[in-house]
């Protein structure tokens, strides 16, 4: 098989995996206490906690008490480091990990500044090396026990870990998750303001999508992850699905009760989308590949957004728990009513 049809099937696995972790909402709560055994930095034991903390975490059902900001976070995957970096917490961050594809223009100069550990997720001796009071993962991978990296070693190292809540065993996403990770990461580095800032600006790009579709039909769409045998697709659980119905667009798998599944051609053929939403990830094929599979197959000919060359390309990373995707809900819109944004 092509290695254009095989990254999903992995990371489908590593989504499996994490949600058997038990899901616990986000607490957070202030002056609850400080523990000398939890956490990273020098700073945290020598200098008194400033103003608004010590704040208390529970992420996934990890609890964790801060006494100061982080100062030195390595994050693994690329979504946490941009969500760092929109909130302006460039000089916290001591590494990064596993680019999925390219970062945003007006964050690039900054994560380009930022020492990268590895291609994927770095060794837990390699995170070790650059001395964090903080790992952020992006997936469940990033703290895949197997490998040596789980939050109880990087406890048993006194760095503190915090998980995407993408990854806390919640079966359905939303941009609420979005929004919420936003403000705990902002309570977690004591920049409250920024963080409810960045939220509404985010808040206002969605609505003001959603205002220029605004009684438009909706648009049957179909999400190509990767497949050839079957299709690899978003559910009606993704952040992706929800993502489509802001843009004006509806999930023509989103009776698939799952975040992602693997569904047969014939229900494409059978669904009849007029938009297809290619995901864009490293590893996964190139888009013109994938673009060109779906052209050349004959049982694919008379669906609507094949036959009139309709496709919306996003990035991977614009469809997780992170900034890009109120960014994703525009590129989305334009591409299913673009004469709404000539």
């Amino acid at each position: 098989m092509s290695p254009l049809f095989t990254p999903a099937r992995t990371r489908r696995f590593l989504r499996a995996t994490v949600t058997a972790v038990a899901l616990s909402s986000v607490l957070l709560t202030t002056g609850c206490g400080s523990s000398s055994d939890e956490g990273g930095g020098d700073a945290k034991a020598t200098a008194s906690a400033p103003a608004g903390f010590p704040v208390t975490v529970d992420n996934c059902g990890v609890k964790t008490t801060y006494d100061r900001p982080p100062s030195r976070v390595v994050t693994i995957h690329q979504h946490p480091a941009e969500l760092m970096l929109a909130l302006g917490l460039r000089n916290s961050m001591v590494g990064t990990a596993f680019p999925d594809s390219a970062v945003l223009p007006e964050l690039k100069k900054d994560y380009e500044s930022i020492p990268e550990l590895a291609k994927k997720e770095p060794s837990f001796e390699r995170v070790l090396e650059a001395e964090p009071d903080l790992v952020y993962g992006g997936y469940g991978s990033a703290f895949a026990e197997n490998e040596g990296r789980s939050r109880e070693a990087f406890a048993d190292a006194g760095i503190d870990t915090y998980l995407n809540r993408e990854y806390c065993g919640k079966k359905r996403v939303t941009m609420k998750d979005t929004y919420d990770e936003i403000r705990t990461i902002g309570t977690i580095f004591g920049i409250p303001d920024r963080a409810d800032e960045l939220v509404t600006d985010l808040q206002t790009r969605v609505d003001e999508t959603a205002a220029k579709v605004e009684g438009e039909p909706e648009v049957p769409v179909f999400v190509y992850d990767s497949g050839d045998k079957s299709a690899f697709t978003a559910g009606g659980k993704s952040l992706g699905s929800e993502l489509i119905r802001l843009a004006g667009g509806e999930n023509v798998f989103a009776d698939l009760d799952d975040v992602f599944g693997d569904v047969s051609w014939e229900q494409v053929v059978e669904r009849k989308p007029e938009v297809i939403a290619i995901y864009d990830y490293a590893g996964a094929g190139s888009v013109e590949e994938k673009k060109k599979y779906l052209l050349s197959q004959p049982a694919l000919a008379d669906v609507p957004a094949v036959r009139n060359k309709r496709f919306v390309v996003l990035p991977l990373t614009a469809t997780l728990v992170g900034i890009r995707s109120a960014y994703a809900v525009e590129d989305l819109a334009r591409g299913l009513y673009p004469e709404n944004f000539r």
